[in-house]
């Protein structure tokens, strides 16, 4: 008898670690699951091409440039486009934000426009972000993640240079440095 008691006991610790074991196996191919999912989702970098045309769109401003309430791409034709997609909580969104505003007033007269669509849902926390940092491009704001969608844009900042011709010129993921600005913006220049 005491045989059959000690074997049962072993089978049960061993059945124990069998369901151990598996559990802690599920959990893992789970999270690797979980981890494959997210980054192919976030490696879906725009829905457009380098080469392709820009997609048009309209959005309101969050600050105003010359009482001009939307901003509307194809009203911009002609001029070289800097279309920045960000957040106020996005640290190299507020890395690279001076060196936007930095060039922008040599760049306006060249003729290209920089337009930094904001995609956060408060409206407050955007204009403080703009009186902040003294922002005088335009800021219009996409609550609705309409224009984030249409470019298939990911993660932030992530920018769309965009030629006199309306044509992607090139798309950058991640902050930029202010020479890449740039040796960016000098490339969409009207000539």
């Amino acid at each position: 008898m005491g045989l059959d008691k000690v074997r049962e006991k072993k089978k049960k610790k061993m059945r124990n670690r069998y369901i151990y074991r598996a559990s802690i196996i599920a959990l893992l191919a789970a999270a690797v699951i979980y981890a494959l999912v997210t980054n192919l989702k976030a490696d879906k970098v725009t829905n457009h091409d380098i080469g392709d045309e820009a997609p048009n769109f309209e959005l309101m401003q969050i600050n105003k440039q010359n009482d001009q309430e939307k901003i509307k791409l194809s009203e911009l034709e002609g001029k070289g486009i800097m279309l920045n997609f960000w957040g106020t909580w996005c640290a190299p969104c507020r890395e690279e934000m001076p060196y936007m505003e930095s060039l922008y007033p040599e760049y306006k007269e060249k003729g290209v426009e920089i337009i930094a669509v904001n995609l956060d849902q408060s409206e407050l926390k955007v204009d403080q972000f703009i009186n902040e940092f003294d922002l005088t491009f335009p800021v219009p704001h996409d609550t609705r993640d309409e224009v984030r969608e249409l470019y298939g844009i990911g993660p932030l900042p992530s920018t769309v240079f965009i030629d006199p011709e309306g044509v992607i010129n090139d798309i950058v993921i991640g902050g930029l440095t202010l020479d890449r600005l740039e040796g960016h913006l000098n490339e969409i220049q009207p000539k």
